[in-house]
């Protein structure tokens, strides 16, 4: 999801750069649609978790309380399908700021919402995946009012039936963006095994 939602980043530096403000609010739009899709691909993979899991030789008692959580924490997939390209529209205007006081809010909601479900009411697993998915749509919420709330008159005109054209292409660039991230994931994951072995 983080490879999807980071093509955007290339195409709303090159917006910014050009002066073409009103392309970020379209990219987004673009992005949000590529990455509402993805969520809903990978939902099945989270529905299925403990069966998954039980295929790949994984204890039962793991495979279910991994599938337990991971059915409650099917909003957060798409809360990051929404959250992934604001953040690379708030990022390319330079509002790192703005992102760090909502999300320092969202946190300390998080940790009462933790303390509430997990610990007061005992819900777990399921008490931290509901706990998650609130944490993460408010964090929505708030980048999603400040982004629509006027602050951005060039870049964010409205909702546009654009969003829509050269979806191809956007979704050609996504997928390379997210080839990319998991190369070099993989790639510092090696480095950090020999650097184990040499130590």
């Amino acid at each position: 999801m983080l490879g999807m939602g980071s093509a955007l980043e290339t195409l709303c530096g090159q917006a910014v750069g050009a002066g073409q403000l009103r392309m970020l609010g379209i990219y987004t739009q673009r992005s949000w649609i590529i990455c509402g899709v993805t969520a809903l691909v990978l939902t099945p993979l989270y529905v299925f978790t403990s069966p998954i899991l039980q295929l790949l030789r994984q204890s039962t008692e793991i495979s279910e309380l991994a599938g337990k959580y991971c059915i409650w924490a099917i909003p957060q997939l798409f809360a990051y399908a929404v959250n992934f390209p604001i953040q690379k529209f708030l990022q390319s205007q330079s509002k790192v700021w703005v992102m760090t006081m909502i999300s320092g809010v969202a946190l300390a909601v998080h940790i009462l919402l933790n303390w509430l479900f997990v610990t007061k009411l005992r819900q777990g697993l399921a008490g931290a995946a509901i706990a998650g998915n609130i944490s993460w749509w408010l964090i929505n919420l708030g980048q999603l009012i400040y982004m629509m709330s006027g602050c951005f008159p060039e870049a964010w005109t409205g909702f546009s039936v654009s969003a829509f054209k050269s979806l191809t292409a956007f979704v050609r660039l996504s997928l390379a963006s997210a080839v990319m991230l998991w190369y070099v994931f993989e790639f510092y994951k090696r480095m950090r095994s020999k650097c184990v072995l040499i130590v």
